[in-house]
């Protein structure tokens, strides 16, 4: 195999205008069909230049000519259809969050591990170039020892009708943008939550988390803290500061919307400088992912971290049902 083959499930936003671009720019891959239960599959594809169109996800799953499909169904959807794509012998990338669950997400694992395909999800972030050069410089200790990070993901949601906002379906701010904080926490420090104590208020009229807030003791000693919301304007950053000197992460999750470019700022007690780092994540995550698929290798971000994602996304949303800080460690 010289290429993998993609097949696309939905004809969501993400996949329309940033990742099924980027699998077309990929030396490793190329999207062949897409599915769609709305109708607009061939919309899709026309636009898209992809030459198989389905009607249905069984449909496209049945094709043996693809090797892997990529799933930016609504979050609800990805547990059943991450492994429909297994038992038809698919490798996987689907969107984040991954599962609902981490008891879901296991029960994906197994499907996954059962049908030996891999498995990956679609944290694209962690795939652009500055974030290896924010654990570069932590490595150095020009800012000293670490003792606490900050992590915020926000954008303003006015459309009523968006899924975003639909609990049936897997909405909230905790599992949409809040995600990217925690998994931020987890790959930038190397550690892992060993308490979480988490603020939100579900009694608006979507019943869902329209704004959280957080606090994580990571059992490396730091102490971390996020906040996600559909109510503020837009944010991605963090800030990990130490005990000479901090680094700010301006463009954290979205640098595409800044032509690829990362923005670092590192503070000391001797200087302050900027470093523009550029990179096309979403091209490198697909890339990676062809990669694993043509040689036969796990993905750098494995099941077992997705797992331990959502076990901490778990532990987040008892923390804001019980009031009470939840030990995971």
């Amino acid at each position: 195999m010289s290429k993998v083959k993609w097949g696309i499930l939905s004809t969501a936003n993400i996949g329309q205008t940033q990742v099924i671009p980027a699998i077309n720019r990929s030396k490793l891959g190329e999207a062949i069909a897409i599915a769609s239960l709305s109708g607009r599959a061939q919309e899709a594809a026309d636009k898209l230049g992809i030459p198989k169109v389905y009607e249905s996800y069984e449909a496209l799953l049945s094709d043996e000519e693809i090797d892997a499909v990529y799933i930016p169904l609504p979050n609800h959807l990805h547990a059943k259809w991450v492994m429909e794509a297994a038992k038809a012998g698919k490798h996987v990338l689907v969107e984040k969050p991954a599962s609902l669950t981490a008891h879901e997400m296991e029960e994906m694992l197994d499907v996954c591990n059962r049908h030996g395909v891999i498995f990956m999800e679609a944290f694209m972030y962690q795939f652009h170039a500055q974030h290896k050069r924010v654990r570069d410089i932590l490595k150095t200790g020009e800012i000293g020892e670490v003792k606490y990070m900050y992590a915020s993901h926000s954008f303003f949601l006015d459309d009523e009708e968006n899924i975003r906002l639909s609990p049936e379906k897997g909405g909230g701010a905790l599992y949409d943008v809040g995600c990217y904080n925690i998994h931020a926490f987890r790959h930038i420090l190397q550690a892992e939550p060993k308490e979480v104590r988490v603020f939100s208020k579900m009694n608006n009229p979507y019943h869902i988390d329209m704004t959280t807030t957080g606090h994580l003791w990571m059992d490396n000693g730091v102490q971390a803290m996020f906040d996600c919301s559909f109510e503020m304007k837009t944010r991605d950053e963090y800030r990990v500061v130490g005990t000479k000197g901090e680094i700010i992460c301006q463009h954290a999750y979205r640098p595409d919307r800044k032509d690829h470019k990362g923005t670092l700022i590192i503070k000391t007690n001797e200087e302050t400088r900027k470093e523009i780092i550029s990179c096309d994540q979403y091209l490198m995550q697909v890339e990676h992912f062809a990669e694993c698929v043509i040689e036969g290798k796990q993905p750098q971000y494995t099941g077992t971290d997705t797992l331990q994602n959502m076990k901490v996304i778990d532990a987040c949303y008892e923390s804001i049902r019980t009031n009470q800080t939840v030990t995971l460690l």
